[in-house]
């Protein structure tokens, strides 16, 4: 397969993720600020997420496994179209007056569903098919596709929602699922899923099948100190994101007094961050250590959001600052991170062990999110941002005193 035909592919189903990650960020900020202007809690917005988010829990190594046993193209396939039916549904109650905001979290539910499926199929995608050198910077396409969907998404949102509302961005986000479907069948991609006869014919030896591949997965994770370590220390990354990520809108409208403009300002500012932080990962690699690389962006991205944190009502500039330094650091967080799995898991594993790591990183988010819709309006968003930023430099530490994260990469630097 030449150079020509592999690029080709991933720029298909690349185009296709632009627009469908663009259509589902504009629906994505409707729904936060639906929540957060009916409701003004940031408890009730933590609570939001947090449906969102428990799907990828729930179902991570179920989903990893299936993404391994069926081809790719099937797998993205149907999830976009489950995700395109799902909005569809919305909109026909939307149609039929005011959108309650237990129609939204049961929406974010069961677009995380389909989520559970998606992502490990799109993160197992690059490297069945572009040669291994190119992962790391391939990695931080892969950023810059999503950051830069994102990006333009919550400026999109920032000129729907105040003329059409959330009706217009939902039927927005139909669209966005069929043209990201048109361009995986496009692509023509004939990777992935189990070797022809190795279905077995009942239902109970599937299943029984499909647990024994869940296992496999763990086992080949936990053979791998060094990557097992990283997912630990990730949970704890996560489970200090999750709130902050949560409680953006709230600091923008509450604590520093602005519009849902601002809020998607702020959203903005995050995205360009990832842009740029993307593009430099893409056209230097990182560091040449990508274990330091990942411990590093996490003592940045902590700083800023410690910083972010102390800031006084009045200090929404420094606080867009802030935010394009968390989203600088976020690729070089989790670029090099998924390249050294996409490296050293067998291609055959590949879907088990990313859907497996999604599900441990989803168990931080609702754990993350559940502390915050309990305390998050008794303490404040600002005391959030602090103490999870203080919070992220202490880890950063704590990291690079792993031994096996130390030498994760030592192969590669032979």
């Amino acid at each position: 397969m030449g150079s020509r035909s592999w690029g080709l592919k991933l720029a298909f189903v690349w185009g296709g993720e632009l627009v469908s990650v663009l259509t589902s960020s504009v629906l994505q900020m409707g729904f936060v600020w639906h929540v957060a202007l009916e409701t003004g809690s940031a408890g009730t917005l933590s609570l939001a997420s947090l449906a969102g988010f428990l799907p990828l829990a729930l179902l991570g190594p179920v989903a990893g496994a299936v993404v391994d046993r069926l081809p790719l193209r099937t797998t993205l396939v149907g999830a976009d179209l489950f995700i395109a039916a799902v909005s569809a549904v919305v909109a026909l109650v939307s149609l039929a007056g005011p959108l309650p905001v237990w129609v939204v979290v049961a929406a974010l539910f069961a677009r995380a569903v389909g989520s559970a499926l998606h992502t490990p199929a799109f993160q197992a995608l690059t490297p069945l098919v572009a040669p291994p050198e190119h992962l790391t910077r391939l990695a931080g396409v892969t950023q810059a596709v999503q950051s830069g969907g994102y990006i333009l998404g919550c400026a999109l949102a920032a000129a729907i929602y105040p003329v059409w509302g959330l009706t217009a961005m939902v039927a927005l986000d139909v669209a966005g699922a069929l043209v990201a479907t048109a361009a995986v069948l496009a692509a023509g991609l004939d990777v992935g899923g189990a070797p022809a006869g190795e279905g077995a014919p009942e239902v109970s030896g599937r299943m029984r099948a499909l647990a024994a591949e869940m296992g496999e997965g763990w086992r080949v994770l936990r053979a791998d100190r060094g990557l097992f370590a990283l997912l630990w220390c990730g949970f704890a990354f996560t489970l200090a994101f999750a709130p902050v990520s949560a409680l953006f809108p709230i600091m923008t409208l509450d604590h520093f007094g602005g519009t849902t403009a601002d809020a998607a300002v702020a959203e903005i500012a995050f995205s360009l961050g990832m842009i740029a932080g993307s593009a430099l990962l893409t056209a230097t690699g990182g560091l040449r250590d990508r274990a330091l690389t990942v411990v590093a962006a996490t003592a940045l991205y902590g700083a800023a959001t410690l910083g972010a944190g102390l800031l006084g009502p009045e200090g929404f500039p420094a606080f867009l600052a802030a935010s394009v330094v968390m989203g600088l650091s976020s690729p070089f967080y989790s670029g090099p991170q998924t390249a050294l799995m996409q490296e050293r898991v067998p291609p055959e594993c590949l879907g088990r062990v990313f859907g497996l790591y999604g599900a441990v990183m989803s168990w931080a988010l609702p754990l993350g999110l559940a502390l915050s819709s309990a305390f998050a309006d008794s303490v404040g968003a600002p005391a959030w941002f602090a103490g999870a930023g203080a919070a992220m430099l202490a880890l950063a530490a704590l990291t690079w005193l792993v031994p096996s994260i130390r030498v994760l990469d030592r192969d590669r630097r032979a």
